[in-house]
């Protein structure tokens, strides 16, 4: 049996379990993110696996030219590249590896709020240019909010989330959250959240954290009129998918002063540009945007439990079993 893997071959290599008796059994082709069509079913078109790097494509061409294809998994959690139609109509798995780097996102999710709170960057850069006391003579007058004084918004509530709100308990900051299904009573105490409406959540919070998928109701939500109703001393943090923002109206309403900044692990599109209208900011913008390079997840103990959950369906998918997280409906 084969499996091809698109993705970073040394990545793969190093995060493969050895306790799985299919990862001694495989042949393994590679293709690097970003292959052709062409290039795909030239390496792997008798394979019966896929492990793709969740950024790359799997189009339903490749798909439906592969008659042994039994599974098709993302070594991450998205899988908006994958035509889960083709891959359906064929009867094949798609799996993700949901929650495993829940923990390691909400990690970055909470570093952003503290760091655009305390005004990390700026302070480092004035540290560096001997400015230290002015700094601190400035932010005395101006103030600096503690996280445990703020109200914070966690648009969507699934396993980053929940991660989320966990560690934001012990700093005792007011937590609510927007999902389009309230959760119950019971899981609501669990994470010390509270449910509010959307609008009402982001009229409201001192910053608004984003943790939903990209779908055709959420792409590009973080709009003008959503941009509007945030409090003009407000953060936006997105640790999920760049593609929830309106990159222009964002924009807009850093450089006109209407939100306080912005904490970005995620930018659309990938891979950043320094022309990108978020990197690309006058300077007064600029200083209110802390970016991270798309690494909430890539922790190696994420990596470890994302590959350890590749090769278990590898394994369970060639002895008829059905795999975890399958996202296409089958």
């Amino acid at each position: 049996m084969k499996a091809l893997i698109i993705g970073n071959r040394d990545r793969f290599e190093k995060y493969m379990p050895e306790d799985i008796g299919i990862t001694r059994e495989l042949e393994l082709v590679f293709c690097k993110r970003g292959s052709s069509d062409g290039e795909l079913l030239a390496a792997g078109r008798d394979a019966v696996f896929i492990a793709a790097d969740p950024m790359t494509t799997v189009s339903g061409d490749v798909i439906r030219q592969m008659p042994n294809l039994k599974l098709i998994h993302s070594e991450g959690v998205g899988f908006n590249g994958f035509d889960l139609d083709a891959a359906r109509e064929r009867g094949v798995y798609v799996c993700n590896c949901r929650g495993v780097n829940a923990g390691a996102v909400a990690e970055q999710a909470v570093l952003l709020m503290l760091a655009l709170l305390r005004g990390l960057v700026t302070g480092d850069r004035a540290e560096r240019q001997g400015r230290q006391i002015a700094v601190k003579e400035q932010t005395m007058v101006q103030g600096m909010r503690e996280l445990s004084d703020c109200r914070v918004g966690l648009v969507g509530f699934g396993d980053i989330a929940r991660a989320t709100a966990q560690r934001l308990r012990p700093f005792g900051c007011q937590v609510v959250y927007y999902a389009p299904h309230r959760r119950d009573p019971e899981t609501e105490a669990k994470y010390g959240v509270s449910y509010s409406a959307l609008e009402e959540l982001v009229r409201t919070c001192d910053i608004v954290s984003l943790h939903l998928p990209v779908t055709e109701e959420t792409r590009g939500m973080v709009d003008e009129h959503f941009l509007s109703l945030m409090r003009p001393d407000a953060y936006l943090v997105n640790t999920a998918r760049g593609d929830l923002v309106d990159n222009g109206a964002l924009r807009r309403a850093l450089i006109e002063g209407r939100i306080a900044g912005a904490g970005l692990d995620t930018v659309y599109p990938e891979p950043t540009e320094a022309d990108n209208p978020l990197v690309d900011l006058p300077e007064s913008a600029a200083d209110r945007v802390i970016f991270s390079p798309h690494i909430g997840g890539i922790t190696t103990s994420s990596f470890k439990r994302a590959h350890r959950l590749i090769w278990q369906s590898f394994d369970d998918v060639s002895k008829g079993k059905r795999p975890e997280n399958i996202v296409n409906g089958l």
